[in-house]
């Protein structure tokens, strides 16, 4: 009976022991499982950040794998290009590769430089002495052989013209003075209309700006002129040209169909927006601090464009207001068109309706004057935009419901002869602005800015009626 009793002390013993070893083991694995659940959250947490890390990078990564965007397959300016794309752009050609051979073709009228009948002077060319014995053959008679003329223009010297201004007491005892008094502290030298004129027209057709141009005169043509003086002829320009510029609104606000378009210009350290408003005959830009439709209703009021087709890019400005008619710029479609078939160049939806926009301009050139039904090309258009793209990228999906929105505006230049199926005028006659802001930068002030404009659309109104820029500036003097 005592060894039974023993028997169970020892295997009591035992079991206390083997529970607390079971209990030391469940202490430790419940602390390694910690351990482990807390580095498995740190690797989860480390995996999320990852991923999105990740996530990003494909993203900033995803359009180098794109074809790159320039002038030629999107609306990037040529002015925001970079350099590559803009060598390619300036070495390619958007126009098909025929199966002519290159140059002159057969048939083609040759042209080149006439010799006038009476030169304005003459250059002799003939030996004094000769070659081989060294005897003086001067007063011999000399047999000439052929003629050549060379174009070359004398040393630019300026004219200095003084102007004296007398006065005459008419026997009534009338003074007589056919000039104005002269103003009070005025200089007594001053610089005549063709210099005022040449000054203008380098700095607002040719781009030159104002340093450049001081020393341009300076060199060249032997005037001192300093910068502030060359700010206050165009200024005074820009004041002359006020009645021209009335004129050119007036015809733009009588016209059916006008293009428009705008862009940012920098202007004293800020970003402001040059607009355009332009005919086949007329160009008037201006400035404004706001990209709003607003600016349109400021400068020709809701009546004037309620009268007005307007051919413009899908800015949803334009569509805010109530113009009589909308065209837009089939250019803009074909070039984002031209950059989804580079994307994917295995799919064929991009390239049908590239071929039906263009099917449809080339039947508009072929008969420049005919009113052409749209309503089936509508139909063909509406049944490619009804096709899903849920296979393809984004990007057609993007265009296709930009396409949708505006679609009722795109086809408007068949019905209508007189409105275009591009905007090039427009895009032309703002090209200007881009290219003084790439020379200088940006405008160092508003009456600079607007001075610019102002003369700009004097110029490039005379340019469309087939007149001389410089022949337009030196008429505003």
């Amino acid at each position: 009976m005592n060894e039974q009793v023993v028997d169970i002390s020892e295997t009591l013993k035992y079991l206390a022991s083997e529970l607390n070893s079971m209990r030391q083991t469940i202490n430790s694995q419940h602390a390694e499982i910690c351990r482990l659940n807390r580095k498995i959250e740190a690797q989860s947490k480390e995996i999320r950040t990852l991923k999105k890390e990740n996530s990003s990078l494909h993203k900033r990564l995803s359009k180098y794998e794109q074809p790159p965007k320039d002038s030629n397959n999107s609306s990037i300016p040529p002015s925001k290009e970079n350099v590559k794309s803009e060598v390619i752009r300036r070495t390619n050609s958007l126009r098909e590769k025929s199966d002519k051979p290159v140059g002159g073709q057969l048939g083609h009228q040759g042209h080149t430089r006439k010799m006038v009948d009476v030169p304005d002077e003459l250059i002799d060319h003939s030996s004094h002495y000769c070659y081989n014995c060294g005897r003086d053959i001067s007063a011999l008679e000399a047999t000439l052989e052929y003629t050549t003329q060379e174009i070359d223009m004398p040393l630019i010297v300026p004219i200095i013209k003084e102007h004296r201004h007398s006065s005459k007491v008419c026997s009534c005892g009338c003074l007589n003075r056919p000039y104005a008094p002269k103003k009070r502290g005025g200089n007594d030298v001053t610089f005549g209309k063709n210099i005022q004129a040449l000054v203008t027209y380098l700095n607002v057709v040719q781009c030159v700006p104002y340093e450049r141009l001081q020393s341009m005169l300076k060199t060249i043509f032997s005037i001192e002129m300093s910068q502030g003086t060359i700010s206050n002829i165009i200024q005074m320009a820009r004041t002359k040209a006020e009645p021209a510029i009335k004129l050119i609104k007036d015809y733009i606000r009588g016209s059916s169909v006008v293009g428009f378009d705008e862009s940012g210009c920098y202007c004293n350290g800020r970003l402001d927006w040059s607009w355009i408003a332009q005919t086949p005959y007329s160009t008037l830009v201006f400035r404004a601090s706001s990209r709003a439709g607003k600016v349109l209703e400021d400068q020709f009021t809701a009546d004037v464009l309620k009268n007005i087709t307007a051919v413009t890019d899908r800015h949803a400005a334009y569509f805010a207001l109530d113009f009589k008619e909308h065209q837009i710029w089939l250019a803009h479609i074909l070039r984002e068109l031209q950059y989804l078939n580079e994307l994917d160049p295995n799919q064929d939806w991009s390239k049908k309706v590239e071929e039906l926009l263009k099917e449809a301009i080339h039947k508009r050139n072929e008969s420049p004057s005919k009113k052409i039904d749209a309503t089936s090309w509508l139909k063909k258009l509406d049944d490619l935009l009804k096709l899903s793209l849920g296979h393809l990228k984004k990007d057609f999906d993007r265009l296709r419901k930009g396409l949708i929105k505006r679609k009722d505006y795109i086809f408007n230049f068949l019905e209508n002869p007189d409105i275009p199926s591009n905007n090039n005028g427009s895009e032309r006659g703002i090209r200007k602005l881009k290219i003084k802001q790439k020379i200088s930068g940006t405008f160092r002030s508003d009456n600079g800015a607007d001075a610019f404009m102002t003369l700009h659309s004097i110029t490039d109104t005379a340019w469309k009626n087939d007149q001389s820029p410089f022949d337009a500036i030196l008429a505003l003097f």
